[in-house]
């Protein structure tokens, strides 16, 4: 993704999904095994980050702004006690970036508490408020999160089961949503009838009994759980002392997984299909290199995640790979804002060129997407001033036309720089000597799997799920509103 080599705080790029994870396991230290799960599922929100365990009925919580190893301390963590676990990573998508929104969210029925940790956006949101309104619901955040926790209580009140409660309460969501559920007896992992948010299911040791889910099978590598497979496009996995069980509550299930989860979401050494990311973001650079060639002396990746695609399109073209962009992985996220004086003077936070490597040279910066722009035109500056004599580039993904509605932040179409302009237009405005994108085609070649199994809408406008009137006109131009 684009990367602002001026500034930390980067908005020039569709924002981080959430990551979920969940554990069921009685006499471990689960507070800590979520921990390092919400650790390795970090690049997936670095807003908030939360954990609520259940012990002999009662819930434990502790949640605050911040990272994962910001949040939590021995201390904390040796006040989550319990046998089962829920954690959660943020970045808001709906809802203010407020503490009171990080999750998990925790809300009461008269079966005890429950903690929902979400990845995805209702589209209905609206209408469900309205209803849990009528059943004089009280809101304690601004998130749609909640009004799932709160449709679950509301349908346990009226006498249902967790299972039951659950079920009935996913028949008023609409939109993408994978869950994770804690509760006194036990833990819920849910997935949507798209199936557009990744879960994964993981077993911990020999006791058949442990479970665990999470948004990436990184975060199961972490806590040596073994991954057993996906929890399935509208399926709940139920998880107690009985073991695992599974329901399904849709009889059209349409997987949708988004294809930026493959792109640039996930975290390169997760696995999907029995291949790690980094392998299918190698191939989208082998594809990238036979569509788009050109007579350049060297390959560099924009990092991180331009890096495998680099690497893939290097191999398939026999042009040497470099590292010419240096990132410091050590600047994390911080509000303090660099002065103007030291903008002007070319400050660089996330990346700096390396001058030896560029200088003379001919060169193609490979990226996963452009988004605005804005930070796409800073990187090609900064690798001329660093002595490269041509710089093209190359796209491992087609253009991003229009705005998600499914839980990744992006801005509203107009601001798509590929939304208003062509490609050629798009070249001048950043500065590069050429610029090509991967097909669509291509890059859903790269697969291995077939096209309609993947939800695209950001490069085509063809959104799975239908998104309400009102929404639409608050992201979309209002030629594209139908």
């Amino acid at each position: 993704m684009e990367l602002d080599v001026l500034n930390l705080n980067c908005a020039d790029k569709p924002q981080e999904a959430c990551g979920v994870f969940g554990i069921y396991a009685p006499s471990e230290e689960v507070a800590k095994l979520t921990y390092f799960g919400i650790f390795a599922l970090q690049h997936r929100g670095q807003e908030s980050a939360g954990i609520a365990t259940f012990s002999g009925g009662r819930v434990h919580q502790y949640k605050n702004m911040g990272l994962v190893s910001q949040v939590f301390n021995e201390e904390i963590l040796s006040d989550l006690v319990g046998e089962i676990a829920v954690g959660h990573v943020r970045y808001s998508t709906t809802g203010s970036s407020h503490i009171a929104n990080a999750q998990p969210a925790v809300v009461e029925s008269r079966l005890g508490s429950l903690a929902l940790a979400h990845n995805g956006n209702l589209v209905n949101v609206m209408e469900l408020r309205d209803k849990l309104e009528q059943e004089d619901r009280c809101f304690l955040t601004t998130t749609d999160s909640e009004m799932i926790a709160l449709a679950i209580a509301t349908e346990v009140d009226r006498g249902k089961d967790w299972l039951e409660g659950a079920i009935s309460a996913f028949n008023y969501c609409e939109g993408a949503y994978s869950l994770v559920i804690g509760t006194p007896e036990g833990i819920m992992g849910v997935r949507d009838p798209h199936g557009i948010r990744p879960l994964v299911i993981g077993t911990l040791g020999q006791n058949p009994c442990r479970y665990v889910l999470a948004s990436e099978t990184c975060a199961l590598d972490i806590i040596g759980a073994e991954y057993l497979r996906d929890v399935e496009p509208g399926e709940l996995v139920w998880i107690t002392d009985d073991g695992l069980a599974s329901f399904h509550w849709t009889q059209k299930p349409q997987r949708k997984l988004c294809i930026f989860e493959m792109i640039y979401f996930s975290r390169p050494d997760s696995v999907v299909e029995e291949e790690t990311i980094y392998s299918y973001r190698k191939r989208l650079g082998h594809y990238l290199a036979r569509e788009s060639p050109a007579d350049v002396d060297l390959i560099i990746g924009v990092p991180d995640s331009g890096i495998p695609a680099a690497i893939g399109f290097s191999e398939a073209s026999g042009i040497p790979y470099a590292e010419g962009l240096i990132k410091n992985r050590y600047v994390g996220r911080t509000f303090i804002q660099p002065t103007q004086a030291m903008r002007e003077s070319g400050i660089r936070m996330k990346l700096n060129p390396l001058k030896d490597v560029l200088s003379g040279k001919r060169v193609i910066l490979v990226d996963d997407s452009i988004v605005r722009g804005t930070t796409s035109r800073k990187l090609v500056k900064a690798v001329r001033d660093a002595g490269a004599t041509e710089v093209h580039m190359r796209i491992s993904s087609p253009p991003v036309t229009h705005p998600c509605f499914y839980g990744i932040d992006t801005d509203n179409q107009d601001q798509l720089i590929a939304a208003t302009k062509s490609v050629t237009e798009i070249a001048e405005q950043i500065g590069v000597d050429s610029l090509t994108y991967l097909s669509w085609e291509a890059m859903h070649q790269a697969t291995g799997e077939h096209q309609n199994h993947f939800c695209s809408a950001c490069f085509t406008g063809n959104y799975p799920i239908a998104i309400p009137e009102p929404l639409k006109r608050s992201k979309l131009m209002l030629e594209t509103v139908s």
